[in-house]
């Protein structure tokens, strides 16, 4: 056996080794979110529950939170119930009773009436016979009377026993276990109407007593069987309940209806609802595949991420959790609008957050997937998963082209304007008061806008920070000239400044041409080139007079333009900028050849070996087709500008010719940029280009113009004075 030390560090060894493999990790993440989804969607934390009992007196008055039909179990059953016990009992009829008995009665009359005709016996013997034959007792003054023959009388017994009897078996009505005692007394009574001799008429009396027993009996299986049709045959009994539709008033006595009502629109829960739970798990996996599916199939690269898919699990949580608690306010001062509140549940965020940090058609996915889940959490109220669906929509669509800041809080209006329109429609279609549907429509919708458009600009930061991501919003505040890296740039570098504008500019238009994102592409742009900020007038734009690189080695001269871009690393670094603009830094000239000071060195040492490696940037290569329309931007701009006599011609076929060296030089050989695409870059360029260096209007020599004017002036003054002399 191992020491409880040795046996703790294997635990804690194993456990280490399991935690560091990546899909354990999202196994776990993905458990995780899974229970938590489940739990705020289907339990709840803040219970607005009424804790009443039958005949309590109830302390408020409650108001139904939404419209629902529940069936009242109660009264279905009593309903049921009634339809059963009106079900008669069923019987089964022996036919051999009936006859059995008619033959004991004629057997019986029959022996009475031979001992009756027996001559050869005295008084006394036929009493003793009468005795013996007679089943039960009867007086011995009867029996005597018995034994004188009178055979009309029995033959008169005989025929109306055997009648009544025959008549009453046979009836459908029978003679059962339940109804025998009354038979036999209606029976004795009939004997009355037989008029018999009191002797015969006693015997007659004694014969239904001892020998009626019942023909018909109790089938309890068909009874069991009738009933239970007739059980099912009875619909449930549906409530309607409308909203704001008051369930008990304050001082009320509690019945079970109350409690059926309270319990069905969720307000009298009395333990957990585990079938609930059950389903809305189901339902969370399920959708949870759907969207992991999605992502496998049209967004990989965010699908091998566990980043973006812890944050895409921490924004639906959020969300989600923020609109639970809004859900769960209670406004007793006003029942009817505090039941809306639904309708304030921030799904907008959830979707602009993820079309901003990850992919619009992904936010339009989840806000369809949180709408569904909103509906389930307000207990299945459809309303609040429409609102939910379309304000979310929308907020997708109003950052999907963001182009300065202001464009998310115009997100946020859009977002309102649109949840006022979808929450007027839908009181329309509850037939809820007009007066509410308006005030409701314009409050809640207005709320819920603004909420989301705050949401997601406190969120965005934190979210930025804590998964290394760069949004769209932190790029436009990148962009603002007032940046204090940016102003440094101005005023430092003022001709690196410029250049680097036009360079954004083209940049811009080349990435909308090839469906590259324009905006990082842009901001890229500005801050390429920050690192000539540490030896400014080394570079040509930024040289007022003599060209420091006429005095210095052409070695010298490279290492001092290519550490430009290291020093713009440094930089970036130092100013926290986003890895995605310092990649593009570190890659905008890939490991281009600078060829001015390649062959001037040719030119000064042609006897010395020059290897053109010594005269390259360190890379790397563009990676992205991003880096490399910033590199062909860069190249482009400052060549165009360089150029003497430019015309459409000799600039179209400067740009086609430099993104033609770049290729062949390999420097676009690990971005995702095609032929085709090249070719759409070349336009772009040439059509920014043209806006750029346009051709000027030749105006007439200035001197010749005033020479002419002056004459035309004294001419004027000839004739005047001509005319006032006449």
């Amino acid at each position: 056996m191992l020491p409880l030390g040795k046996a703790r560090g294997k635990i804690i060894a194993s456990y280490n080794r399991l935690a560091g493999k990546r899909k354990v990790r999202r196994g776990v993440a993905a458990l995780i979110f899974f229970v938590a989804l489940t739990l705020l969607i289907s339990v709840e934390f803040m219970p607005q529950k009424v804790n009443l009992v039958v005949g309590q007196v109830s302390p408020t008055d409650v108001f139904a939170p939404r419209s629902i039909i529940f069936e009242d179990k109660i009264k279905t059953e009593e309903a049921r119930n009634l339809a059963a016990t009106q079900i008669e009992k069923q019987y089964i009829t022996d036919p051999r009773v009936s006859v059995d008995v008619q033959q004991n009665i004629s057997a019986l009359i029959d022996a009475v009436g031979t001992i009756q005709s027996n001559k050869e016996l005295s008084e006394d013997a036929k009493v003793s016979k009468l005795q013996e034959v007679i089943p039960f007792d009867l007086t011995s003054d009867t029996v005597k009377l018995l034994a004188l023959p009178n055979p009309e009388n029995l033959n008169r017994m005989e025929a109306g026993l055997t009648a009544m009897v025959t008549r009453t078996m046979e009836s459908q009505q029978g003679v059962t276990q339940e109804n025998i005692d009354d038979i036999e007394a209606g029976l004795i009574a009939e004997i009355k109407n037989l008029q018999l001799q009191s002797p015969y008429e006693k015997l007659a009396t004694e014969i239904i007593s001892y020998y009626l027993r019942p023909n018909k009996f109790f089938d309890a299986e068909k009874t069991q069987r009738l009933q239970q049709a007739a059980r099912e045959a009875v619909p449930p009994v549906m409530v309607t309940i409308k909203e704001r539709e008051k369930i008990i008033g304050e001082g009320e006595i509690v019945t079970e209806e109350h409690l059926a009502k309270l319990e069905a629109l969720g307000l009298s829960r009395p333990t957990l609802p585990i079938s609930s739970i059950v389903g809305s798990a189901l339902l969370v996996a399920l959708l949870m595949l759907v969207v992991l599916f999605y992502l496998y199939q049209q967004n990989r690269e965010i699908y091998k991420n566990a980043g973006h898919l812890y944050l895409l699990g921490i924004i639906v949580l959020g969300v989600l959790g923020v609109s639970k608690a809004i859900i769960a306010i209670n406004v007793t001062q006003w029942p009817e609008f505090g039941a809306l509140f639904g309708y304030l549940a921030p799904v907008a965020a959830a979707g602009m957050l993820i079309a901003i940090l990850l992919d619009s058609r992904l936010a339009v996915l989840v806000v369809a997937v949180m709408s569904i889940l909103l509906g389930l959490m307000t207990g299945g109220q459809i309303r609040f998963a429409v609102v939910g669906l379309i304000g979310g929509m929308t907020g997708v669509y109003g950052v999907s082209k963001l182009s300065q800041r202001g464009d998310l809080a115009r997100a946020g209006f859009y977002t309102g304007a649109a949840n006022i329109a979808a929450i007027f429609a839908m009181g329309l279609i509850g037939d809820t008061s007009i007066g509410l549907v308006v005030t409701s429509s314009l409050a809640l919708g207005s709320v819920n806008g603004i909420l989301s458009s705050i949401l997601t600009n406190g969120a965005i930061p934190y979210l930025e920070s804590a998964f290394g991501i760069t949004s769209a919003v932190r790029l436009l505040e990148l962009s603002n000239p007032g940046n204090p890296l940016l102003r440094r740039l101005q005023i430092e570098a003022p001709g690196t400044y410029h250049h680097s504008l036009l360079v954004g500019n083209l940049a811009e238009s080349a990435a909308d041409a090839v469906g590259g994102d324009s905006l990082l592409v842009r901001v890229a742009a500005y801050y390429h080139d920050i690192g000539k900020m540490k030896r400014p007038y080394f570079f040509i734009e930024n040289q007022m007079g003599e060209n420091p690189h006429d005095k210095i080695a052409p070695s010298l001269s490279t290492l001092i333009l290519t550490s430009h871009v290291k020093d713009g690393s440094e930089m970036a670094r130092e100013n926290k900028l986003p890895q995605g603009i310092k990649e593009i830094i570190e890659q905008h000239h890939g490991t281009s050849l600078c060829s001015f000071f390649y062959h001037k060195a040719v030119e000064n040492n042609k006897n010395e070996n020059i290897t053109e490696d010594d005269f390259r940037y360190e890379g790397p290569k563009p990676q992205t087709k991003e880096a490399a329309i910033v590199m062909l931007a860069d190249t482009v701009e400052a060549a165009v500008r360089s150029m003497q006599n430019r015309t459409p011609g000799r600039t179209e076929g400067l740009v086609r010719k430099i993104i033609r060296d770049k290729l062949m030089d390999g420097q676009l050989d690990e971005s995702d940029l095609t032929l085709k695409d090249l070719d759409a870059i070349a336009n772009a360029f040439i059509r920014v280009l043209s806006g750029i260096f346009h051709s000027r209007i030749e105006y007439p020599d200035m001197a010749k113009e005033m020479e002419r004017r002056k004459s035309k002036r004294a001419g004027a003054r000839k004739q005047s004075a001509g005319k006032s002399v006449g």
